[in-house]
């Protein structure tokens, strides 16, 4: 996920995609910058792995 998301950076500069991955970046302890992201990053891929997380697609109707 780093990896797309600082390709992704690369090519937009998004500010919000560049503070992310500043608190992604591990230290050499091997955990991230920002410690309170290693808690959000593991509930994040416990939801992924209990098939949790919705990522579908869903169009609405326009409204009339």
């Amino acid at each position: 996920m780093f990896a797309f998301l600082e390709k992704y950076y690369g090519i937009g500069k998004s500010d919000d995609v560049g503070a992310l991955l500043s608190g992604l970046s591990m230290t050499s302890n091997g955990y991230p910058l920002d410690q309170a992201l290693w808690t959000d990053w593991q509930d994040a891929v416990d939801r992924a792995l209990n098939d949790e997380v919705d990522v579908e697609m869903r169009l609405r109707k326009p409204r009339d």
